[in-house]
């Protein structure tokens, strides 16, 4: 060969190994991502809830190679193609063998390697045709040069075909086996390997094919020749499989498996583990389908339950409707993700904030008395009032005007500002709810709640509920002081469980719960902690129709109950250990007032308090007064015992003995001062209920010095008078309870004071605004 040859043709070589680099190393899209895949959910024991069709409508679930078991890829390439990482795409000894023996009458013989029939699956040819072969091997040829072996050996095994709609040894050992197919064993494996040669005649239904057997135990006997060990196996290769299929498919947790799948995801992604767990998911939908058919005949027709264990904030069973395939209630919407009114389920969070603020503790004693808040005059939801009652039963039993007054008392946050912080959606402004949102004048999704349940249970860090397995715990961030998240759960074990004829067993498990009623009985709420979980429930409802069966503590607490039982007849509900919040301490309180017991007080309770924080002061409820037996007076010092005589009197406030005295108990009053006491300043000092706290009052600019705001004040029993003065101005003298009218000059910034006839006073600044 001559030097200009030799040249030539070391050239000509050069270009074509260049052209294939290029071709090789030519930017091209993955084979995974040219191939559309179905998404296939599990619960966390890795328990199938729904294989989905993938975008051209089968199903073919995308499984990289390294989670295929081994002895699937080894007898497929046994059984299929011996030589696929020697050829370069076409084996032609295989393919001249095969056409020698179909063109001279002799059995059809395949010559298809792995990368041409991945070639036909891909692009769709049909092979029977010469031009057809061609244009496959130019495929096969083409692939070789831009893919890896690996590459090519993986679509195929997730293209190859099993029957109807079903590709793919990943879909096909979930819908045959029920499996991964990490976790076929071997006849399951040599099976799924000999199904795509005749897949019309060979994809199981029901029974096992004859076919199919002995195809697989051909291959078996392949197998054996390259391992011997395996001989052994024989009978159980040869004992027929069982086998599901499509129609076996499951279709669980339909909404929770909606929103997982709505939820972004990496496109690489098909296989999605979650946090559910299927068994406590399937008895959470079996109690709430008996109890919805149970309550039918009072309107209750639809429920939502969501249950998630705070020590990961992983949701474990979520029941978005009592029927996702009833159309009458429209079961197919997410309750779970709807925002509805909670009614007062987050009045915990109120006194929670109101402990770190130092307004209460447990045992402060608060007053469920008539109150305007402005034009705002709740009532409770029985329409009455039991005047004194401590915070703890205060909470318990829900009553309307001590978690107003507590919600009035806030600082920084306030009630909506916590909110805010804690992650609540689509909130108006603060102005737009005012004091209602206490009451449930805004709206939330039982996620929401759920999340904020999970924060007292975590001691006041707020952090997001997980849905992923693979989801990080967040570190969240701490909205509430471990003392007051302590104390408001304390509170809440303290409500006594509600009947329930319908129930079968009652498990001994205690829960820490709080109902909730949306206006125009709309919405019925029950949120709580028991062992290791949160579990909010809601009936009600979707369009958004009324009942007044949909009470919290009537409708929704017995399903939180009997889904409690439930749970508790599966596993030990054991409650996480925690050490004691550090600043938390013990103190004995008067039982009237809260307060720290005086000599006199009769009664004493302990309750928790943090020190420094709490409001703990000496008791005045219980004094001890020295009376003239010849006045009915109270005596001046010095007592002559002759003449006097010492009784242990109650000193309520006005407003609260004007409703002992309509609930037909009267307390016995104080005799009135003598003249000597009546300018020293002791007991307890009045307390002004109008103006309110935080509102403007506004006057029509045509109507200044005619329009009237009232001056109320509540006071101890034994003041008989209360003198009203506005910015050191003598406005009048009243008594206490009773309103004195005063009407502005002009628009501005007040002092409203008032002084009783012991010389206490108290003092408010009031806003007047004029307003055409």
């Amino acid at each position: 060969m001559s030097w200009r040859r030799a040249i030539g043709v070391a050239v000509v070589i050069v270009l074509i190994a260049m052209t294939l680099a290029a071709i090789r190393l030519w930017p091209r899209e993955p084979l995974a991502e040219r191939i559309a895949s179905s998404t296939a959910v599990f619960d966390r024991q890795g328990r199938l809830l729904r294989l989905t069709l993938a975008s051209d409508q089968q199903y073919r679930l995308w499984t990289p190679l390294e989670d295929i078991s081994p002895e699937l890829v080894e007898a497929l390439l046994l059984h299929e193609d011996q030589h696929f990482y020697w050829h370069p795409g076409v084996n032609v000894a295989s393919l001249v063998r095969a056409a020698v023996s179909t063109y001279s009458g002799g059995p059809r013989v395949g010559g298809s390697t792995i990368t041409m029939q991945l070639a036909r699956l891909m692009y769709g040819l049909n092979t029977r045709t010469i031009s057809g072969k061609l244009e496959q091997i130019v495929h096969a040829v083409q692939l070789e040069l831009c893919y890896s072996k690996r590459e090519l050996l993986e679509a195929h095994l997730n293209l190859m075909p099993y029957g109807g709609n079903i590709q793919g040894v990943g879909a096909a050992s979930l819908i045959y086996f029920d499996k991964s197919a990490a976790g076929l064993g071997l006849s399951e494996a040599l099976t799924l390997v000999v199904i795509p040669q005749s897949p019309a005649r060979r994809a199981p239904e029901g029974d096992e094919p004859d076919d199919l057997r002995a195809a697989r135990m051909r291959l078996f006997a392949r197998w054996v020749e390259q391992h011997p060990e395996a001989v052994g196996a024989a009978e159980y290769v040869a004992t027929p499989l069982r086998y599901a299929s499509l129609r076996d498919l499951p279709f669980a947790a339909p909404h929770f498996t909606n929103a997982v799948l709505q939820r972004p995801r990496p496109a690489a992604v098909h296989s999605v583990n979650t946090t559910l767990d299927l068994q406590t998911q399937q008895t959470l939908e079996r109690v709430i389908a008996t109890y919805v058919r149970e309550h039918s005949n009072v309107g209750i027709h639809n429920a939502a339950a969501m249950l998630v264990d705070y020590r990961d904030l992983s949701v474990r069973a979520l029941v978005g409707s009592a029927d996702f395939f009833d159309a009458a209630i429209e079961g197919q919407v997410n309750g779970t993700q709807a925002k509805r009114s909670p009614g007062s389920a987050l009045k915990p969070f109120i006194y929670a904030l109101a402990i770190d603020q130092g307004v209460i503790h447990p045992q402060t004693v608060l007053k469920d008395t008539p109150t305007a808040f402005g034009p705002f005059n709740p009532e409770n939801f029985d329409g009455r009032f039991v005047g004194p009652i401590t915070a703890r039963e205060a909470l318990i039993r829900s009553r309307n005007v001590p978690a107003l007054t507590l919600a009035s008392q806030l600082s920084t946050p306030s009630f909506y500002q916590f909110l805010r912080s804690a992650g609540i959606t689509k909130m108006a402004s603060a102005k737009h709810y005012g004091l209602a949102l206490t009451l449930g004048g805004g709206e939330v999704t039982m996620e929401e709640a759920a999340t904020l349940y999970a924060m007292l249970a975590n001691r006041g860090r707020l952090a997001p509920i997980r849905y992923l397995a693979d989801e990080p715990r967040a570190e969240g961030v701490r909205l509430l002081s471990e003392e007051a998240s302590f104390m408001t759960l304390d509170m809440l074990r303290s409500a006594p469980r509600p009947d329930d004829s319908f129930a079968r067993r009652r498990s001994g498990v205690q829960a820490a719960w709080k109902t909730g009623t949306s206006w125009g009985f709309r919405d019925a709420w029950t949120a709580g902690t028991f062992g290791p979980y949160v579990l909010v429930v809601w009936v009600g409802n979707f369009d958004g129709r009324g009942n007044p069966a949909f009470v919290g503590v009537q409708a929704a607490a017995p399903l939180f109950f009997r889904l409690l039982d439930a749970l508790a007849a599966r596993e030990k509900l054991i409650e996480p250990i925690y050490r004691q919040p550090p600043r938390l301490e013990r103190v004995e309180v008067c039982s009237a007032s809260g307060d720290l017991p005086n000599a006199e007080c009769p009664q004493v309770v302990s309750t928790w308090y943090i020190p420094g924080v709490s409001p703990i002061r000496v008791s005045q409820i219980h004094r001890r007064v020295w009376v003239d037996t010849r006045t009915g007076e109270q005596a001046c010092p010095p007592y002559d015992p002759k003449f006097t005589r010492s009784e242990v009197y109650e000193f309520w406030p006005t407003d609260l003995l004007q409703l002992f005295a309509r609930a037909g108990m009267p307390r016995r009053q104080p005799p009135p001062p003598a003249e000597c006491q009546r300018d020293v300043p002791s007991g307890t000092a009045p307390q002004i209920t109008s103006p309110v706290i935080a509102v403007t009052y506004t006057v029509r600019s045509g109507q200044v010095g005619s329009e009237t705001i009232p001056l109320v004040a509540n006071a101890d029993s034994e003041v008989r008078r209360l003198h009203w003065f506005v910015d050191e101005s003598y406005v009048g003298t009243g008594t206490p309870g009773v309103a004195v009218g005063w009407q502005p000059a002009h628009a501005g910034r007040y002092l409203v004071r008032t002084v009783d006839d012991r010389g206490r006073a108290d003092s408010r600044e009031l806003v007047v605004e004029l307003v055409r």
